[in-house]
């Protein structure tokens, strides 16, 4: 993605919205009851800046599920980036189960990068039914528009996605529905004729965080054995 906001150009897009409002919510049906919640584990990539990991507990139609998010690198169009880039992009793609799409309303290029990612994604994953949402972003900006709110919905309904429009500046609520309605996606598939949850094809990525933490702590339990002794 380009912009430092929920950077453009991305993925972590998806959803068929028939409005052509910001901020437009689909119509949620009936909640069915659960007699348990489950745990889940459920992976979505998310195409802006390089390198983060995110992981959160999230309570999905009474379903709790540990979303990891991975913030990969975006904002580039596929054909012209150097061959490290999209082999970084692929990894990043690989393990996920669910993509969001993003961009700027107010940056035609970032609407631009939208469908070559879409399609790397499906080259990553030929065989595979991972829900994939396009992001219009910054649907408060409306003097600065450059996309048109039909321009993402024939988008994502040439791509066969979900489309929303959303202001991330002005309603964290967006942002949430835009997750919850991914989780729900990928739910589908786990529950599609019973199938369990596919395997990654790659190990997921670990947090720089925790590989730093795990890597102090060992050097801290060395530097305690190799301590010498101050007892007689």
């Amino acid at each position: 993605m380009r912009d430092s906001d929920t950077q453009d150009g991305t993925l972590d897009g998806e959803r068929a919205a028939s409005s052509s409002r910001s901020g437009a919510r689909p119509a949620r049906g009936p909640r069915a009851p659960r007699v348990s919640p489950r745990r889940e584990t459920l992976t979505a990539t998310l195409l802006r800046s390089p390198g983060k990991l995110y992981s959160r507990l999230v309570c999905v139609e009474g379903d709790q599920l540990s979303l990891q998010i991975q913030d990969t690198p975006g904002g580039t169009q596929i054909q012209d980036s150097l061959p490290q880039v999209v082999d970084s992009l692929s990894k990043c793609v690989q393990w996920a189960e669910g993509f969001l799409l993003v961009y700027s309303i107010t940056d035609y290029d970032s609407y631009l990068s939208i469908r070559p990612l879409y399609q790397h994604i499906r080259k990553v994953h030929p065989d595979s039914r991972a829900p994939v949402i396009i992001v219009g972003n910054k649907g408060d900006l409306l003097h600065a528009r450059q996309v048109q709110t039909q321009d993402g919905i024939q988008l994502a309904n040439e791509l066969g996605s979900l489309f929303l429009e959303i202001s991330t500046s002005e309603n964290y609520e967006d942002v949430c529905d835009v997750f919850q309605h991914l989780c729900k996606e990928v739910g589908k598939l786990h529950n599609l004729g019973g199938a369990r949850r596919r395997v990654p094809a790659i190990p997921r990525p670990r947090s720089p965080n925790m590989q730093d933490l795990k890597r102090r702590f060992k050097q801290a339990l060395v530097s305690k054995v190799k301590a010498p002794s101050t007892l007689g």
